[in-house]
């Protein structure tokens, strides 16, 4: 069983791909970012005119992250609780891992799935944080 799964709740992609995919027993969610539903709206994010970030708040992106992230699961009949792994993706390791690694361990205290943490030079939009996640699903 293969099925394309779209989020009612999270923001809509920045391109041609579903919020999440369920194949089997597994849901593969597309990379989740911190924008928000229906605005190009990034938490914590300050732009100047032409687009370059000036400033950014990395806890208000996580939190933001991991809401876009529950909505998904949830909206595609799986929870956070059923989460097995995450590839975490950030712009600035040595700035923000510690404080993304004090959220991360808030919201999976009580689940704790695999994960890899990697630094990329940019993301798509102007965020700092993008997470894909992999959870089971009945």
């Amino acid at each position: 069983m293969k099925e394309i799964l779209q989020s009612l709740r999270a923001p809509e992609p920045v391109g041609l791909y579903p919020h999440a995919r369920r194949v089997g027993n597994l849901l593969f969610l597309s990379g989740v970012g911190p924008r928000e539903k229906g605005s190009q709206t990034i938490p914590g994010v300050e732009l100047d005119e032409n687009g370059n970030v000036i400033s950014y708040d990395i806890e208000k992106q996580c939190h933001s992250v991991f809401r876009n992230v529950r909505y998904i699961l949830e909206d595609a009949g799986s929870s956070w609780e059923k989460i097995v792994d995450v590839t975490v993706f950030l712009t600035n390791m040595k700035k923000d891992f510690a404080t993304f690694n004090r959220i991360y361990a808030e919201y999976f205290k009580d689940n704790l799935p695999c994960r890899t943490t990697v630094e990329v030079n940019a993301l798509p939009t102007p965020i700092a944080i993008e997470l894909k996640v992999i959870a089971t699903i009945d």
